[in-house]
């Protein structure tokens, strides 16, 4: 049984899916607010130092981090077709977006999602946050330009469209990539869909999933 950190909406849904999408075996563990709990920062750096979500405990015991990561893992030991195999001509287009999205786009949130950690006064928190958003909007531009059709990587369905329907949710917001980002609308959309990842997307972003 895997025991996964998380709370609903945030970064853990993106291993919650690949997990339920594989019909491995997992419980979760509700995690409550790390921005406002310092008693949930506390228990959670028992078991990652950083506090961060995801964080996956293997039926092992062993702890695993990061999403691109367990994203990997998860693949690896499933054989799952979220990630194209080694020598697949997908493979090398896959790498390089999965970590596009988690070390450019993914930390523009952990910055301007508590601004006051990094500046101070209440009118630079505002505009840090403003500019660290507008960074994200032209860093999803790019994203968009490279997004196939039906799914990111073309026919097939991966980890990156799972991504793509989670991270929509956030700032700037599912309305804002209607109107900016046709093709990751389209994506996340028809990621809304999938079935076996209708109850994932319910808890965490209740009644956004839409099959139609």
């Amino acid at each position: 049984m895997y025991q996964l950190f998380g709370r609903r909406g945030w970064g853990s849904v993106l291993a919650e899916a690949q997990l339920a999408w594989y019909a491995l075996p997992y419980k979760i563990e509700e995690v409550d607010d790390l921005f406002a709990s310092e008693a949930a920062r506390e228990r959670l750096a028992k078991v990652n130092p950083v506090a961060q979500l995801p964080t996956l405990v293997m039926p092992d015991g062993s702890v695993m981090t990061e999403s691109a990561a367990i994203t990997l893992y998860l693949a690896e030991i499933t054989n799952g077709a979220l990630v194209p195999p080694p020598r697949q001509g997908e493979r090398p287009r896959f790498l390089r977006w999965l970590v596009f999205l988690v070390t450019n786009i993914y930390p523009t949130f952990t910055y301007s999602d508590d601004p006051s950690r990094f500046v101070t006064g209440e009118a630079a928190q505002m505009a840090f946050r403003e500019s660290v958003d507008d960074y994200a909007k032209r860093l999803w531009h790019i994203v968009e330009q490279e997004a196939g059709a039906p799914w990111f990587l073309g026919e097939d369905f991966s980890a990156l469209d799972i991504y793509i329907a989670a991270m929509t949710h956030w700032r700037p917001r599912r309305g804002w990539f209607a109107e900016h980002c046709p093709r990751l609308t389209a994506i996340a959309l028809a990621a809304d869909a999938q079935p076996k990842l209708q109850h994932v997307w319910e808890r965490n972003f209740p009644g956004s999933a839409n099959p139609a």
